[in-house]
């Protein structure tokens, strides 16, 4: 381990697993006020532990723009096929209790993409690179951004160790476009049309089916 304090890297790690795991799911708050509570946690986590400064470079807005629009492309290819669009349709509509536009234009960028791409490739990433080199870092901020996820899955009744194991990846993915960007902001800007568009591309994929069956 490099000069990073020990204890800092172990609160760094702890704390936003016991936050979403432990304490966050004793609060009893619903989606908005679960949003409201992320994101003031996130904020408070990055400026006790962040280093360098929040930025919008070119460089992270150039991939994270790249990157979500293959995302984008991805899900318009799947609605302009009938056997794809079919199993979009099929998806069960996940939003709890606020409408799909306040989900999509309030809880999934803030309550998700803000908070977590905040603690985690924002924060998290950055000080496991310094304290165990880039390799070593990425597999640990991974691994914890699946640990994440675990009382989110429970909750939704989800396998643990299938989500552990999609979050995970999805961590890699996410943490190799911030190291090739330097930039945060690429890839919450590819974790927002990920999330976003599964949250679209269903309902989408139904009013076309429906339309196609009325004619």
């Amino acid at each position: 381990m490099s000069a990073v304090p020990v204890a800092r890297t172990v609160a760094a790690v702890a704390l936003p697993l016991a936050w979403n795991n432990i304490v966050l799911p004793r609060l009893g708050l619903g989606v908005r006020g679960r949003t409201a509570a992320n994101a003031g946690f996130a904020t408070g986590y990055t400026l006790a532990l962040r280093d360098g400064p929040n930025r919008c470079s070119r460089a992270g807005l150039r991939y994270g723009l790249l990157a979500a629009g293959v995302v984008v492309a991805s899900y318009g290819a799947a609605l302009a096929f009938p056997a794809l669009r079919r199993r979009l349709g099929a998806m069960s509509d996940r939003r709890p209790e606020v409408s799909a536009v306040e989900w999509v234009t309030v809880h999934v960028p803030i309550g998700t993409v803000y908070t977590e791409e905040l603690i985690f490739r924002g924060c998290l990433d950055p000080l496991l690179d310094k304290a165990f080199g880039p390799r070593a870092g990425a597999l640990l901020s991974a691994a914890s951004f699946g640990l994440w996820h675990i009382a989110p899955a429970r909750a939704a009744g989800d396998s643990v160790p299938a989500t552990l194991a999609v979050t995970t990846a999805g961590g890699l993915v996410l943490g190799s476009l911030r190291r090739r960007a330097a930039d945060a902001t690429a890839p919450a800007l590819l974790h927002l049309a990920l999330n976003a568009g599964g949250a679209i591309s269903p309902r989408l994929a139904r009013r076309i089916g429906s339309a196609f069956e009325e004619r």
